[in-house]
């Protein structure tokens, strides 16, 4: 015998996906306005605890609410930015070249985070 699924549950799963879309361009508009604040040759860790709270709360929701590959980019910023962390001093080019992901990842955020990645043929 089997039973239908909770049309309550759909229709509440909806509107949290609509919340989800509706959300993320201030979500995308924090790492702009973190993004253009950062001094790659002293970054305060306030600012980078604040990004890497959103990339990861990004990381760990988009999927749940149809957006796989923008969930996906994001954990991939938030493990390299995870990474740059650990080190005492991190090279200003570095830090400049991290940004540089993330200005593509909050451009193509903005305007469909649910098309392809740029130059990710795999993230389809």
């Amino acid at each position: 015998m089997s039973t239908s699924a909770d049309p309550e549950f759909f229709a509440r799963l909806a509107q949290l996906n609509d919340k989800f879309a509706a959300s993320l361009p201030q979500t995308l508009g924090r790492l702009s306005a973190a993004r253009n604040a950062f001094d790659t040759h002293q970054p305060p860790l306030a600012l980078i605890e604040q990004m890497h709270a959103v990339l990861h709360t990004l990381a760990g929701s988009s999927a749940t609410f149809g957006f796989r590959v923008l969930g996906q980019q994001a954990r991939m910023l938030e493990q390299r930015l995870r990474v740059l962390m650990t080190f005492d001093r991190v090279a200003p080019q570095e830090w400049e070249a991290w940004m540089s992901e993330l200005d593509v990842f909050v451009a193509w955020g903005t305007a469909d985070p649910k098309a392809a990645y740029p130059n990710d043929d795999a993230a389809v």
